[in-house]
């Protein structure tokens, strides 16, 4: 699957994509990553949401070999 960061969370892992072996349940694909790109961008992790094939999911859902998963940090705005 295609991993796409965004904001912090490309500057705390370092890159902006990266492609991951699938298909994983959110929650695997999360601890993967945090022990992968280390303490600073688990912390950043903790705060994202988690969006598969452009739909917000929920740590439950299984993301397919073949998704593109978006790791957006919380952002203000309006």
């Amino acid at each position: 699957m295609k991993i796409r960061y965004f904001a912090g969370a490309a500057d705390a892992a370092g890159r902006r994509d990266q492609d991951v072996a699938g298909p994983l349940p959110l929650t695997a694909l999360r601890t993967a990553l945090a022990d992968e790109h280390g303490p600073e961008f688990a912390a950043v992790l903790g705060r994202c949401s988690l969006m598969v094939d452009g739909a917000r999911a929920d740590d439950d859902v299984v993301a397919a070999d073949s998704a593109t998963v978006d790791v957006l940090p919380p952002f203000a705005g309006g």
